[in-house]
């Protein structure tokens, strides 16, 4: 057997790994790693290899993977040639995926072991998975699919709606229609392939990532994690004045920033015991919001509120009209609704649902992306 210089590593030694004190390349192409990437990995698509091969830095332990760990060795070996200390994960990505999520990602028994002919419509079904279920689904099945080839993908989760649009706009596949009847979300996709003639390769984050589609732009994105009065009024005045640049802006409301889109009144929907109680425990809306600092168990709240009207400056509520007024995009996410126990019909009028694939798309395109 032919000694290797690399190292190989198990699925499970990765899991176990200080992610911050290695070097990670990710082999697999941009569509795989939008909907499901480890952060502070290096992308190096190996269809476009050995392009951005030099940046990999020799100061760390260099960890390279694929999908399912056949080119992972290839790159690996060369590292290891060139006086890299590097690993190879043995099974790809794949089989690490298993281990964090417990399930299969092959997402595509239509076309197992099975050639699809362009005039084949692949169903997928979707239904009942939650972010990014459904959209990993869709990249693992189009990936297997020739040039021309249609998908029919039907789920249920809201914030699908969304992420296919955005999806099929940073991946450059063709949405041919999209449908929302009572629950159910179709989405019908023509694959297309990116030629190379009319590629435009964009750094970012240290890796490459390339297409047509990839466009950086002037957009702004926020990301609103936090629930306190103060950093949600500097948010919407950020916001505001983006958006009155001619900017396209998006807010983008994950975990407890969720809280200042909800609806001030009770409103009556079938929750489980724990939803109730998480909803007893958070503020219901922006004027229960406490501030991050000195809110004196609201009396803070209220003194801030009294000088901004004192001094003429807009409330809260009002820079969230404005907000709507401008344009501004607002995106519950719909991963933290579920685990907060927060139900559509709880938002505020103008609220649409995304998930990772939305945030990612809007990122994309910004030159600006904050997280508060």
């Amino acid at each position: 057997m032919e000694e290797t210089l690399y190292k190989n590593i198990t699925a499970n030694d990765f899991m176990n790994i200080d992610f911050k004190n290695v070097t990670l390349v990710d082999l697999r192409e941009p569509d795989e790693v939008l909907v499901s990437g480890i952060e502070g990995a290096i992308n190096i698509p190996f269809s476009s290899f050995p392009k951005g091969i030099d940046d990999i830095p020799k100061d760390k332990p260099v960890y390279v993977y694929c999908r399912e760990g056949n080119f992972s060795e290839e790159l690996a070996d060369i590292l290891a040639d060139r006086g890299y200390d590097v690993y190879n994960l043995t099974g790809g990505y794949k089989e690490y995926r298993k281990l964090i999520t417990g399930e299969e990602i092959n997402g595509k028994p239509e076309v197992v072991n099975k050639t699809i002919s362009n005039s084949e419509e692949v169903y997928i079904d979707a239904k009942n998975l939650r972010c990014p279920g459904p959209i990993v689904k869709v990249a693992d099945t189009l990936r297997d699919l020739p040039d021309g080839g249609t998908v029919k993908v039907e789920a249920t989760e809201d914030a699908f709606y969304s992420d296919i649009r955005v999806w099929c706009e940073r991946t450059g596949n063709k949405l041919l229609s999209l449908d929302a009847s009572d629950g159910l979300i179709t989405a019908k996709i023509l694959k297309e392939t990116i030629k190379e003639k009319d590629e435009k390769n964009i750094d970012i984050a240290n890796g490459m990532i390339s297409g047509k589609h990839i466009q950086l732009g002037d957009d702004k994105t926020f990301v609103v994690f936090s629930g306190d009065l103060d950093k949600t009024i500097a948010a919407f005045i950020m916001a505001n004045g983006a958006a009155s640049l001619g900017r396209n802006v998006t807010m983008f409301f994950t975990f407890w920033g969720l809280n200042i889109l909800r609806k001030p009144k009770k409103v009556k929907v079938a929750k489980t015991f724990i939803e109730n109680m998480f909803g007893m425990m958070m503020p219901r809306g922006t004027k229960k919001l406490g501030l991050s600092r000195m809110n004196m168990f609201g009396a803070g709240s209220k003194m801030i509120r009294g000088i901004m009207k004192s001094k003429g400056i807009s409330s809260l509520e009002e820079l969230i009209e404005q907000a709507k007024d401008h344009g501004v995009r607002l995106v519950a996410c719909q991963m933290s609704m579920d685990v907060m126990g927060i139900h559509k019909e709880e938002l505020i009028d103008g609220v649409e649902l995304g998930g990772v694939a939305t945030f990612i798309g809007s990122g994309e395109t910004s030159d600006i992306s904050l997280f508060i």
